[in-house]
């Protein structure tokens, strides 16, 4: 590398500034025309199309939202199933299912399904009535002697 061969670093023009003076060529109104809504300050027109009906109001709708159905199941997991037991120890004579945990009051009315998740140990030998439940939940029930009945 020598002095002589050395070229200087490639630099952008500089913007012309808007507005300052007739001899700059963008002076009086800066580019912008005279008058209307384009030439003030503040403007940003998306989409307009002068009061004519927009084109994505004109073309049709397409595809379609999927329904979600997973709004009415309530989801409860061992660690909380153990602790509900503690407290309510009747809870055990039965089924451990949806109506049961409504009757309890520990899960809202508003639910028409239940699903079991699996963080958490059980102690005691428990049959569940569930209508979805996680395979590590499921594990864990049959190996502290518990069943498990999946309702539909």
């Amino acid at each position: 590398m020598q002095l002589n061969t050395l070229k200087p670093k490639i630099t952008k023009q500089k913007k012309k500034r808007l507005g300052r003076g007739i001899g700059s060529s963008k002076g009086k109104t800066s580019g912008r025309g005279h008058k209307g809504q384009k030439s003030r300050s503040g403007v940003a027109i998306k989409s307009f199309e002068g009061g004519q009906m927009p084109l994505y109001r004109r073309l049709p709708k397409r595809g379609f939202n999927k329904i979600k159905n997973n709004k009415n199941l309530a989801i409860i997991s061992l660690s909380k199933i153990d602790l509900i037991i503690k407290k309510h120890a009747s809870i055990t004579k039965d089924k451990i299912n949806l109506t049961n945990l409504q009757k309890f009051k520990l899960i809202n009315k508003k639910y028409n399904k239940l699903k079991l998740l699996g963080p958490g140990d059980l102690k005691q030998k428990l049959t569940f009535e569930v209508n979805a439940i996680s395979k590590s939940a499921k594990e864990t029930i049959e190996k502290s002697g518990g069943r498990v009945t999946l309702v539909k």
